[in-house]
């Protein structure tokens, strides 16, 4: 088999008829160049280039493998730049795993997006509520809430600011609470269970503390959707996530109202989960279109702003 840098000499060398000019050319050392071609010649078993006068010609065995020679090289181009084209594309399969909460909004219509920019992509979705629990399960995942340590890779977008709301109407038949105290009294909408060892919330503006344990809840549901859908319908109270809302009432304009403005629960963070090392070029496209295409909201508050634990939402 030839070596390219040998060949690559020879075809300088026959061209320029200088190794001077030749070596200045490819950036080597004469001697080196000098070398090269010294090799090429015993592995061929016969000289290609003679001297005459201040040049180098080609013999008669040097002509007829230049054309060899060019061919070699320029096959030996074009597959290095067909496997550079292969590295750069972003094309194939991904299976993308997310928590429940963004199966409807922006995740999705992210995803939309960044497959109008490669459509030689293919994605695969799949909702989940648990975390992943180790590398073998997922190529990327978007969580929502604490995750657990699970030999991955955990970059954070933000995080979401939490609130109580309800529907207008029940307030306006039940009454508004004017302290965290009063929760107890009102009909409670639980996610997941989170509520049934009480909830902490901090007043956002004397940074008071306050551990309150709502009236048991007549619904607990496992998704965000059942869970706001709920509060809409003006079933109870509940403690959602601020972005979701304004999502909700930017679509349903007053189908929620905010109780209790000032006070808010521990904001859950928004991961990105993936593994170490390096990764194919159509996932770290991915995650860098999903760290620009980052909500502003959820930069504000990057981790928990209470001292205590952020439920894992799992």
């Amino acid at each position: 088999m030839y070596n390219l840098d040998e060949l690559a000499a020879f075809s300088a060398v026959y061209g320029s008829g200088s190794l001077t000019n030749s070596a200045r050319e490819l950036g080597v050392a004469k001697s080196t160049l000098s070398r090269r071609l010294s090799q090429l010649e015993s592995q061929l078993g016969q000289p290609l280039l003679r001297r005459q006068a201040n040049r180098l010609i080609p013999t008669e065995a040097g002509i007829l493998f230049h054309r060899y020679c060019e061919q070699i090289l320029s096959l030996a181009s074009q597959s290095q730049h067909a496997l550079d084209e292969l590295r750069e594309e972003v094309s194939g399969e991904l299976v993308i795993h997310m928590h429940e909460a963004f199966a409807r909004g922006w995740f999705v219509r992210e995803l939309e997006t960044f497959l109008s920019r490669y459509p030689a992509l293919r994605l695969t979705l799949h909702t989940q509520l648990t975390p992943p629990r180790g590398p073998e399960d997922t190529a990327l995942c978007l969580w929502l809430g604490m995750p657990p340590e699970c030999g991955l890779r955990q970059e954070t977008l933000g995080a979401m600011t939490r609130g109580l709301y309800a529907h207008p109407d029940y307030l306006a038949k039940r009454g508004e609470p004017r302290h965290p105290r009063e929760l107890s009294e009102h009909a409670w909408v639980d996610l997941l269970g989170e509520s049934s060892q009480g909830l902490w919330l901090r007043h956002m503006g004397d940074e008071d503390e306050c551990q309150i344990l709502p009236s048991p809840s007549w619904l607990r549901v496992d998704q965000h959707v059942l869970h706001i859908d709920a509060i809409a319908r003006g079933k109870g109270l509940g403690l959602l996530p601020h972005w979701m809302a304004e999502q909700r009432l930017s679509h349903h304009p007053e189908s929620l109202k905010a109780c209790l403005p000032q006070w808010q629960a521990p904001p859950l963070p928004v991961t990105l989960l993936y593994p170490f090392g390096r990764q194919p070029r159509k996932l770290t496209a991915l995650i860098k279109h999903l760290r620009q295409a980052t909500p502003e909201e959820w930069q504000g508050t990057t981790s928990p702003s209470l001292s205590r634990p952020t439920p894992a939402l799992a």
